[in-house]
């Protein structure tokens, strides 16, 4: 016999700068899969390390064929990611993956309680979000920076790990 449905849903008034951030890197050539695996545990380090804001880590396999992995992430505040993301470790993967993919390749998508989203797509063989159904722009320019793409006010206390001219 079927038993009743728990039904429940979740109170996130505490949290009303909540940013959630799916993050996920695609194997595009054989040298990729030493890519996505040797990004691993250095992310598994950089969670443990609890920076601050990080509210919830989640890994997640998108797919088998092509491989594709990556995570959800749940932040305080955009801020908080912001200053994360121009700071060590992500800091230095990110100039080095934009230097060089390394076979693979890597797209986030950011969505904000307060309203607004924003993605970027690096060296996306297969379309993926939300790069399916909207029109494709170059990142560059307004759409350079993700607090730019998000219509966030101000600018960041923290240099950007690489520059629009560094491209």
């Amino acid at each position: 016999m079927p038993g009743k449905v728990d039904r429940r849903t979740v109170d996130l008034s505490a949290y009303p700068d909540l940013v959630v951030i799916y993050l996920g890197m695609q194997v595009n050539a054989l040298t990729g899969f030493k890519t996505l695996i040797g990004f691993g545990p250095q992310i598994s380090r950089s969670v443990d390390a609890q920076p601050d804001g990080l509210l919830l880590h989640e890994n997640l396999v998108f797919s088998l064929l092509p491989p594709h992995a990556g995570m959800r992430q749940y932040w305080r505040d955009f801020e908080s990611l912001e200053r994360w993301a121009r700071s060590a470790p992500h800091r230095d993967w990110w100039r080095q993956f934009l230097r060089d993919s390394g076979g693979t390749g890597f797209w986030h998508e950011t969505y904000f309680m307060r309203g607004g989203m924003e993605a970027v797509y690096d060296d996306m063989v297969q379309a993926t979000g939300f790069l399916k159904f909207a029109p494709a722009r170059p990142a560059r320019g307004a759409m350079f920076s993700a607090r730019a793409r998000a219509g966030r006010p101000g600018e960041s206390g923290l240099a950007a790990p690489v520059t629009e001219s560094d491209l």
